[in-house]
C-alpha cells in the first residue's frame, strides 16, 4: 500500500534575486526554488514557522512531499538543500527537486511488527527487542510503501530478525547493502538471570577443583 505523502504548501514568488529573498524573509517567509523534472525552475515562498516545525520533526531531507502552490498543479518534490543562517541556525533558503512518477528516491520507512499476539515467544515470556523502528529504502516515487510489515506469528525465543529474513515491499530495497539486525527475541529476564547464576556456580566449582592443595603443616 502506498503511504500518504504529506502536503507542503507554498506560494509563488514573483521576484528573484537577493532583494526579493530579503523581502520574503521580512514578511515571515522562507524563499525557495523548485527545479528539475523537465520543467523550468519556479521561485516559491514557504511559511517560516511551518517550515521550522517540519525541520524539527527530522528526516526533512529524506521525506517526499506533495508541493501545493496556488495556480499550479501539485508536484512531488524532495528537499535537496536547506541553507541556514550561520549565526542563528535558522532556515533562510530551501531547494526542492521535482520527481517523476518513476524516479527513485531514498526514504525512511517505518517498521511495523504484526501478529505478535500469535507469536510462540509470547506464552514463554520472551521479549521483543527492536533495533530499528525505521529502515532507509530505495523506492519508486509512485510506489511508496506505508510501512515494512514484519510477521511475528512464528517467532520464537532466540530468533534474530535481519534484513536477509524480511520480505521487502515490492519495488523497494534497503539502502544498506549488508545484512543488519532489525529485532531480536530474547528470553525472560528471570531465565536469563538463572542461567547466569548457574554459570557462575559452575565457574566457582571449577575454580575450587583447580585450586592447589595446601601444603600439610609440619
Amino acid at each position: 500500500m502506498a503511504g500518504k505523502i504529506p502536503d507542503l504548501e507554498a506560494t509563488a514568488r514573483a521576484g528573484t534575486g537577493k532583494g526579493a529573498a530579503r523581502s520574503a524573509r521580512r514578511e515571515g517567509m522562507v524563499p525557495g526554488v523548485v527545479y528539475g523534472g523537465g520543467a523550468d525552475p519556479v521561485a516559491i515562498n514557504l511559511d517560516f514557522n511551518k517550515l521550522l516545525t517540519r525541520l524539527r520533526k527530522g528526516r526533512f531531507l529524506a521525506t517526499l512531499f506533495n508541493l501545493k502552490v496556488d495556480g499550479m498543479e501539485d508536484v512531488r518534490v524532495i528537499c535537496r538543500n536547506v541553507q541556514r543562517d550561520v549565526v542563528k541556525d535558522l532556515p533562510i533558503h530551501v531547494d526542492f527537486m521535482r520527481l517523476r512518477q518513476t524516479s527513485k528516491v531514498n526514504l525512511f520507512i517505518n517498521v511495523n511488527f504484526i501478529n505478535d499476539e500469535k507469536a510462540p515467544f509470547k506464552p514463554a515470556g520472551g521479549m521483543l527487542t527492536i533495533n530499528r523502528t525505521e529502515v532507509e529504502l530505495r523506492v519508486t516515487a509512485n510506489n511508496i510503501p506505508e510501512s515494512v510489515d514484519i510477521d511475528l506469528s512464528t517467532a520464537e525465543i532466540g530468533d534474530v530478525i535481519t534484513s536477509e529474513s524480511v520480505t521487502w515491499p515490492e519495488g523497494s530495497k534497503p539502502v544498506i547493502d549488508r545484512e543488519f539486525t532489525i529485532a531480536a527475541i530474547s528470553a525472560p529476564k528471570t531465565i536469563a538471570a538463572e542461567d547466569d547464576d548457574e554459570g557462575g556456580d559452575a565457574e566457582e566449582a571449577a575454580a575450587t577443583d583447580d585450586a592447589p592443595e595446601e601444603a600439610a603443616e609440619e
